[in-house]
């Protein structure tokens, strides 16, 4: 039996591990998918700006085109049934859908999304929506550093709830405020590019106040689908048990993680060090007002899980997850490595047992407090293997290590909140897989492919890897 004969046959076994009802989806942005940027009326995102400035997205890339979603929903969506998939995560696209961040409804991309909804519905697709994915509106200015901004997301969250309240199933308010905080204004990888380190944290408290006034603003519109938040959480570790790599990263912990979480789950922020309650005095002095916007009741918790991380003290050489950051070398700690686990493409650990890790600690810190937990994104970067079959003439995509990484992954998320498990306390319903398609990844333009379908980026052909048909068996063998 070949090594693809043996995957197909143990996708079958694997599909009896999934329990009756768990949601298995595939995942999306807008800004990293649809292109179409000057299309339908749609105006500038902070994403655009940024990657037309040279020298921010490797290989001088920009998403004007990427994988052309906005002009193929028909063939996208036909895919997603194809896989069989039960729900699709999705992001309008802020500046689509409200050019310039305020005032009304763009009425052609009301109709894309119309459209996207429609195919979605008529497949049998549940669909599940994301606000903000990284894609504020140039016209915005100051963008998350400005608290306004919080208001402006608050005011389109409802006008957004009101057209497509009634055939949304969940909706995600925010995407990994965490990674638009660190990436985008402390250390400059990501759009807007700034590099203000610890200055940076007024981005994520404003991030999650518009969280809390999107929930308000979404109910107040009737909406009939669940409400939640989604953020990239890393289990962190000190690189040794010395006080300061324990202190370092303790603090990392509290700006990547904790206060995102400990904000909408408990409504305060967590006890900062004292060495560092100066650099961080908008968490500890934050104002309970705005904590109690940011604590609102949620239908759901959404945890993107992609990596762990561990943390040195000292001044360090490495690279940042997305890249090199020369602000990274002006911080009195560093990412240090992790020789124990293989890499990604992105560099990253490929460490599935850390996934356990980082639901157990939610079930630790929050207990009562945690809604039913979506892995809202789970996926892996990894150079594709296009195979001409001599008989056929045809070229299939192999991609056997991200069946192993998705198989690993989903097995260690049920496993770590089975009956008796550390993470067992999590309602855990659903994972979703990033990403649909090879996409724009962001800072690393179109070096990085994370999707179940390979896109042609000069052609922008499909064509579904060995992957896809993995998990299409897996889903067509649920009992």
């Amino acid at each position: 039996m070949s090594a693809r004969d043996q995957a197909m046959t143990e996708a079958e076994a694997f599909a009896s591990v999934i329990p009756r009802g768990f949601v298995v989806g595939a995942a999306t942005a807008a800004f990293q998918v649809e292109g179409g940027v000057h299309d339908g009326g749609r105006e500038l995102s902070v994403w655009d700006e940024f990657s037309h400035q040279p020298g921010r997205v490797l290989g001088g890339a920009n998403a004007d085109v990427a994988a052309d979603h906005f002009h193929r929903v028909r063939e996208d969506v036909a895919l997603m049934a194809d896989l069989g998939i039960d729900s699709y995560r999705f992001s309008f696209g802020w500046p689509r859908l409200q050019p310039g961040g305020t005032g009304g409804l763009n009425r052609e991309g009301i109709a894309f999304y119309d459209r996207l909804l429609d195919e979605l519905l008529a497949a049998g697709i549940s669909p599940m929506a994301t606000l903000f994915h990284w894609d504020t509106p140039v016209e915005l200015r100051g963008s998350w550093l400005n608290r306004d901004t919080a208001g402006r997301f608050g005011d389109y969250a409802y006008a957004v709830g009101e057209v497509f309240g009634d055939r949304v199933d969940r909706w995600v308010t925010i995407n990994e405020p965490a990674t638009v905080m660190l990436n985008g204004y402390a250390l400059g990888i990501h759009a807007p590019g700034t590099t203000l380190l610890f200055d940076a944290v007024p981005a994520g408290h404003h991030q999650l106040l518009g969280h809390g006034l999107a929930v308000q603003a979404l109910r107040a519109a009737s909406v009939r689908g669940e409400i939640g938040v989604t953020n990239v959480h890393s289990p962190v570790s000190a690189a040794t048990s010395t006080d300061d790599d324990e202190l370092f990263a303790d603090v990392f912990d509290i700006v990547h993680n904790r206060m995102f979480e400990d904000a909408v789950l408990l409504g305060s922020y967590p006890v900062v060090p004292e060495p560092f309650a100066r650099a961080l005095r908008p968490l500890v002095e934050a104002d309970p007002n705005d904590l109690a916007i940011m604590h609102q009741p949620l239908d759901f918790y959404g945890l993107n899980y992609y990596f762990p991380t561990r943390i040195a003290a000292g001044a360090g050489s490495t690279a940042s997850p997305d890249g090199e950051a020369a602000a990274l070398s002006s911080l009195p700690f560093h990412l240090a490595e992790w020789p124990e686990f293989p890499r990604t493409g992105f560099g990253w650990p490929n460490a599935p047992e850390f996934l356990g890790v980082a639901l157990a600690e939610l079930a630790d810190r929050y207990g009562d407090a945690l809604p039913p937990v979506y892995i809202t994104e789970g996926g892996v970067s990894l150079p594709d293997e296009l195979v001409r079959d001599v008989d056929t003439g045809v070229t299939r995509i192999a991609d056997s290590a991200r069946i192993d990484f998705l198989a690993q992954h989903l097995a260690a998320a049920l496993d770590a909140t089975a009956p008796g498990a550390p993470a067992a306390a999590v309602d855990l319903r659903g994972y979703y897989v990033w990403s649909l398609l090879d996409n724009f990844e962001w800072a690393a333009g179109y070096s990085q492919r994370f999707g179940l379908v390979h896109v042609n980026f000069a052609t922008l052909d499909r064509t579904p890897k060995e992957s896809f048909g993995w998990l299409r068996r897996v889903l067509e063998a649920r009992s």
